[in-house]
């Protein structure tokens, strides 16, 4: 990425009435950020969405030396900024309508990494609460699984410290800039995430933890991995609104479910009531239902199956299919570089043909 380039990416984001949304969109038609700064004022107002009040915010935007000042910042703390086409950038976040156009990440863990599960809950855990969380995390231990969560009090500190204790990278994804750590009393454990993790945020240095930031960061954890497990929840709260945007993004959705009578367990007893979340209760009921086993290849039918005549678009899915025997529908998406219509009519295909299933998390496997 060129000085340049970046320049006018921090830039995009700081252009009043431009959203992430409009931002990507205005993406997809020119093809970088500095391009939109060069394009005319009628040229900007032909792009849906966009109209005149947008247009005109883009043309009269002049504070170039505040995406300066983040640049040193970016710089000085050896951030990696990841523009929304930039290979490191969380790939399974791109197939949500409305992903970060940038993020600002600082860590070593894989963003791409082949499992990925977000784990949250109350701030405000019972016993009952840190007891399955632990338990969890540590029966993932040898799954090479990365654990993402948030950072705050309760379960989200409780999944990052045992991920650390069973050697599992895990990133947290952040309310705010990363001039700071909120709370504040996870300082030493953000230290610790750098090392064996990350810490990732869609937010600009200064940027306080503000109420409005919260479902942001949360859409962020739920479209960044393949599966959401709520732990302990009531009510209310952002483990209910991470939950519902999973759900949205057609993310598979756990909770682990507790009394009836506890107000702590409301919010997951209610996910799964209302069938927004499937009832789990052990790290090897979420293995099965990901279907994270490693399978056996069944090398005589595979065989059978080269002899049946597909297009192109079935050639693709099933050579990689017969590469890696199962795969997630992202990884489908990212590794056969179709489109989305695409693959959808490709694996329907395959399906009748009785070729390929469908298994719980969204994953196809040969027959």
């Amino acid at each position: 990425m060129t000085t340049n380039n970046l320049l006018f990416q921090l830039a995009l984001k700081l252009v009043p009435n431009i959203g992430d949304v409009h931002a990507n969109t205005l993406i997809q038609h020119f093809g970088n950020a500095e391009a939109i700064f060069q394009a005319t004022k009628k040229d900007l107002e032909r792009i849906e969405g966009i109209g005149t009040i947008r247009a005109n915010a883009i043309k009269r935007f002049n504070d170039f030396s505040a995406c300066e000042k983040e640049m040193a910042f970016i710089e000085k703390y050896q951030i990696t900024p990841l523009f929304a086409d930039d290979p490191k950038y969380p790939q399974r976040l791109l197939h949500c309508f409305d992903h970060p156009l940038m993020l600002y990440y600082k860590g070593t863990a894989n963003l791409n990494s082949s499992k990925m599960i977000a784990i949250v809950g109350t701030r405000n855990n019972s016993p009952y609460g840190r007891m399955i969380c632990e338990q969890l995390i540590a029966d993932l231990q040898h799954e090479n699984i990365t654990i993402v969560s948030g950072l705050a009090s309760g379960i989200d500190t409780i999944a990052h410290r045992s991920a650390l204790k069973n050697n599992l990278p895990t990133i947290g994804v952040l309310a705010h800039g990363l001039d700071q750590i909120y709370p504040s009393q996870n300082k030493s454990l953000a230290k610790e995430m750098i090392q064996q993790g990350g810490l990732l945020t869609e937010f600009m240095s200064n940027t306080k933890p503000d109420k409005q930031n919260f479902p942001k960061r949360n859409r962020i954890a739920a479209g960044m991995c393949d599966a959401i497990l709520v732990i302990e929840t009531g009510m209310k709260g952002g483990s209910l609104i991470t939950a519902e945007l999973a759900n949205g993004y057609h993310k598979d959705v756990f909770a682990f479910p507790g009394k009836t009578t506890d107000p702590k367990s409301e919010g997951c007893n209610l996910l799964i009531k209302n069938n927004k979340a499937s009832l789990i209760t052990s790290a090897a009921d979420l293995m099965e239902m990901m279907n994270w086993h490693t399978p056996t290849i069944n090398k005589k039918k595979l065989q059978r199956e080269l002899f049946i005549e597909l297009s192109g678009n079935e050639k693709i899915i099933f050579d990689l299919l017969q590469t890696q025997n199962s795969t997630q529908i992202d990884e489908v998406y990212l590794k056969s570089k179709l489109n989305t219509s695409a693959v959808a009519a490709a694996l329907l295909s395959l399906e009748m043909k009785n070729i390929i299933c469908s298994l719980p998390g969204k994953i196809y496997k040969l027959l």
